[in-house]
C-alpha cells in the first residue's frame, strides 16, 4: 500500500463503516504500519496492545434504530484486529434530513466527524475505502449528467480536507487540514472480500445499500447487471477492465490539467489584502491554453473568491472562457456568485474578480460565524511536508507519462469517442456505456423536475437575514474570508475618549447599549458617508454653536473627537481609492443598531481610537486548496 508522501510513521486514521471495504482497508493499513516498523513479530504496539499512530473511526450517523448497536460491534471487531478504535455520534440539532437529501447530508456529517476527531488526535491523514467499483458507479453517473473529462475522472486519489471554521490553537485562530486518501481505488469490490475472508475478519452489509431509491444503487445493480450477461454467454466480461482503465486515464488527464493550473495560477493571479483576486490576462495568454486548463484555472480562481466549491459547467464555462479571451477587456460578467470586470487604468489587459453583493446578501449569514476560544492542538506540522512530497511524485509521474489522452476532450461524449480510438474501449464496452449513459440521464431527468415542482411548493416565504452582533473581546470570521476581533482601549491618546464608568465604552463611540457591535458588508453609501464626514469646514463651529448640554472639558473632548473622526475618513479614502469600486462592497462594516458607521476595519477607519479592531484577509480555504488531485 504505497502512499505518495505519506509513511508508516505518520499518525493515521482510518474511516470504518464495518463493510467489507472499510475493513479490509483496516486490515490493510494495519499490516502497512507494522510493516514499516520493520518487524516480523507483528510490528509495534503502544502499551494498550494496539497498533502505534492507527486509529479506526465509527461514525454513527443515528438515522436508524440500530444504529449505535451496529457501530459498537463494528469497534469491537476493529479492537480485536489490534487497532484501536472509537465511535463518533452525529447530532441532528435541524432534525433527520429530508428523504433525497439524506445521503449528501449524511456524508457531510461524516467527513466533519473524522475532520474532528483528526484535528482532536493530532493525526495528519485520513484513509478513505473508496474502491474501484465505486470509481464505476461514479464514471457513469457523472456521464449521465453530461460531465465533462475532469468530473469523469472521479475522486481523487489524495486530496485535502478542511475544517469548517478557523480553531484557536491557544495562539491564533488557524485553519486546519488534514490529508485525505483513497488508497484502495485499483481494488475491486470482490477484492475487499477476498482480503476479510483471508484475514478471518467478519464484516457488516448496510441494508440500505439495495435500496433503488437510491441513484448509486441503481447504477450498481445496473453494472453487475452487464458483468453478469457476459458470463451468461460464456463470455470474457472485458467490460469492467476496458471501463477502468478508461477512468485511469480521465484521471491521468485530470493530473495534468491541475498541474498545469498550478503553474499558470502562480504566475498570473495576484490576492489581495482585501479579499479581491486579479488576473493578468497578458501573462496568463489565455488565447494558447487550452480549454480544459482554461476551465479548471478559472474554476479554482472562481470557488477561491466565492469561498464555495462550485464547478462551473456547460454555458457558464463557456461565457467565462469567452470572456477571459476578450482582450482588451471592457464589459463586467456575474457568474459562479462572482463579479468580474476590467481593473481601473489597466486598458483592459488585467480582470478583477470579486465575491458578487447578491451572493453576499444571500449567504453572509450562512458563511459568517463567532469564533470559539476553545482550545485545539496546534495543526499537524507535517502536513505541508505531505502535500510537498506528494506534488513532487505527482510531477515526475506526470513527466513519465507523454501522452495526456484527453486534452482536447470537450464532452462525456467526445471521451468515449476518443477512448475507442485509442483502443481504451471496444465497440461493445462503448455500446453498453451509451445505454447506462441515456438510461440514468432520462431517470434523471424525471427526478429533477419532480424535485423543481416540489421546492415550488415549498418555496412560500424567504428566511429572514439576522445580523451577526458582537462583544469586546469576541471574535468572528465574516463571510468565511475576513477575521474580525475588537476590544475597547482603556488608555487613549491625548485622554480624548469620555468614558462610562460601567461599561469602559467611550461615550463617542455610539456602540448599542448592551455594548455590542454589528457586522454587515459595505454598501455604496459607506464611502460617500465617509467623504461627508472630510468636508466639515470648520470644526470649531461645533464648538461655538455647542447648546450647553456639555460642560468645557466635555466640549474640548468633542471637538478632538470630530478632528480623530475627519482625519480618520481622509486617511480612508485613500485607501479606498485604491480598490476598485465592486471589490469595496465585500468589505466588512461595523455598525450599531442605528445603522451609525463605528469602523471600516479593512481601510482603517474608526470613529473613535479607544475602538481597537482589525480585520484580517483569512480565507478559510486557500487558493486550489482542498480540490487538487494527486497521482
Amino acid at each position: 500500500m504505497a502512499l505518495a508522501g505519506v509513511h508508516p510513521h505518520h499518525r493515521v486514521a482510518v474511516g470504518v463503516s464495518g463493510g467489507p471495504d472499510s475493513m479490509a482497508l483496516c486490515v490493510l493499513a494495519a499490516a502497512w504500519k507494522k510493516a514499516g516498523e520493520g518487524r516480523k513479530d507483528g510490528g509495534r504496539e503502544d502499551d494498550s496492545g494496539f497498533v502505534d499512530g492507527l486509529l479506526g473511526v465509527v461514525v454513527d450517523h443515528g438515522l436508524r434504530p440500530e444504529s449505535t448497536d451496529e457501530a459498537q460491534l463494528v469497534r469491537d471487531r476493529v479492537h480485536g484486529m489490534g487497532v484501536m478504535c472509537e465511535i463518533a455520534t452525529c447530532d441532528w440539532p435541524d432534525g433527520r434530513p429530508k428523504q433525497g437529501h439524506i445521503q449528501e447530508a449524511a456524508r457531510e456529517m461524516r467527513y466533519q466527524k473524522l475532520l474532528d476527531i483528526c484535528i482532536k488526535q493530532q493525526i495528519a491523514v485520513l484513509l478513505i475505502a473508496h474502491h474501484s467499483d465505486d470509481q464505476a458507479e461514479l464514471f457513469v453517473l457523472r456521464l449521465s449528467r453530461n460531465s465533462g473529462v475532469l468530473g469523469l475522472a472521479g475522486t481523487a486519489f489524495v486530496s485535502q480536507l478542511f475544517a469548517t471554521n478557523l480553531k484557536y490553537d491557544g495562539d491564533n485562530f488557524s485553519r486546519y487540514v488534514i490529508i485525505l486518501v483513497r488508497p484502495m481505488l485499483e481494488f475491486s469490490k470482490d477484492d475487499m472480500y477476498k482480503i476479510c475472508e483471508g484475514s478471518n475478519n467478519l464484516w457488516v452489509e448496510d441494508p440500505t445499500n439495495d435500496s433503488m431509491l437510491y441513484v448509486r444503487n441503481r447504477i450498481r445493480a445496473s453494472l453487475r447487471s452487464l458483468s453478469i450477461e457476459d458470463c451468461a454467454r460464456a463470455m470474457k466480461d472485458t467490460f469492467q477492465p476496458e471501463l477502468h482503465k478508461l477512468i485511469y486515464a480521465c484521471r491521468l488527464t485530470r493530473a495534468f490539467i491541475d498541474n498545469a493550473c498550478s503553474t499558470v495560477l502562480m504566475k498570473s493571479l495576484t490576492v489581495m489584502e482585501h479579499g479581491y483576486a486579479v488576473i493578468d490576462l497578458e501573462k496568463l495568454d489565455p488565447h494558447n491554453v487550452d480549454d480544459l486548463c482554461l476551465s479548471q484555472y478559472l474554476a479554482y480562481v472562481l470557488q477561491f473568491v466565492s469561498q464555495r466549491h462550485r464547478p462551473l459547467r456547460g454555458r457558464s464555462a463557456r461565457l467565462l472562457m469567452d470572456y477571459i479571451r476578450t482582450i482588451s477587456c471592457k464589459a463586467a460578467l456575474t457568474v459562479a456568485g462572482c463579479y468580474l470586470s476590467a481593473v481601473p487604468r489597466s486598458k483592459g489587459t488585467k480582470v478583477l474578480v470579486c465575491c458578487s453583493v447578491d451572493l453576499m446578501e444571500s449567504s453572509s449569514v450562512d458563511m459568517s460565524y463567532k469564533c470559539s476560544y476553545a482550545k485545539q492542538p496546534p495543526p499537524v506540522s507535517e502536513i505541508n511536508q505531505i502535500v510537498t512530497e506528494a506534488r513532487i511524485c505527482s510531477d515526475q509521474f506526470l513527466q513519465n507519462c507523454p501522452n495526456i489522452p484527453f486534452l482536447n476532450s470537450k464532452f462525456s461524449t467526445d471521451v468515449l469517442n476518443k477512448a475507442k480510438d485509442l483502443k481504451l474501449i471496444d465497440d461493445c464496452t462503448l455500446e453498453k456505456l451509451n445505454y447506462l449513459r441515456t438510461e440514468e440521464h432520462q431517470k434523471f431527468i424525471t427526478t429533477k423536475e419532480h424535485k423543481h415542482k416540489e421546492q415550488y411548493l415549498e418555496k412560500t416565504s424567504f428566511p429572514c437575514l439576522k445580523a451577526l452582533n458582537l462583544w469586546p473581546g469576541e471574535t468572528c470570521h465574516f463571510m468565511g474570508r475576513f477575521l474580525i476581533t475588537w476590544r475597547t482601549s482603556e488608555v487613549v491618546l491625548n485622554e480624548m475618549c469620555l468614558h462610562d464608568s460601567q461599561k469602559q465604552i467611550c461615550q463617542y463611540c455610539m456602540v448599542n447599549q448592551d455594548g455590542s457591535v454589528a457586522v454587515r458588508h459595505m454598501f455604496d453609501t459607506d464611502w460617500l458617508f465617509l467623504a461627508e464626514v472630510c468636508k466639515i469646514h470648520s470644526l470649531e463651529e461645533n464648538k461655538n454653536n455647542s447648546n450647553g448640554s456639555f460642560n468645557k472639558l466635555e466640549d474640548d473632548k468633542h471637538v478632538q473627537h470630530s478632528r480623530y473622526l475627519q482625519l480618520s475618513a481622509m486617511k480612508s479614502l485613500e485607501i479606498l481609492r485604491s480598490i476598485p469600486a465592486p471589490a469595496r462592497r465585500m468589505l466588512p462594516v461595523l455598525t450599531n443598531s442605528q445603522g451609525d458607521i463605528l469602523s471600516i476595519p479593512s481601510i482603517d477607519f474608526r470613529c473613535c481610537p479607544s475602538l481597537l479592531i482589525e480585520a484580517v484577509f483569512s480565507p478559510r480555504v486557500p487558493l486550489g486548496g482542498g480540490y487538487t488531485s494527486y497521482m
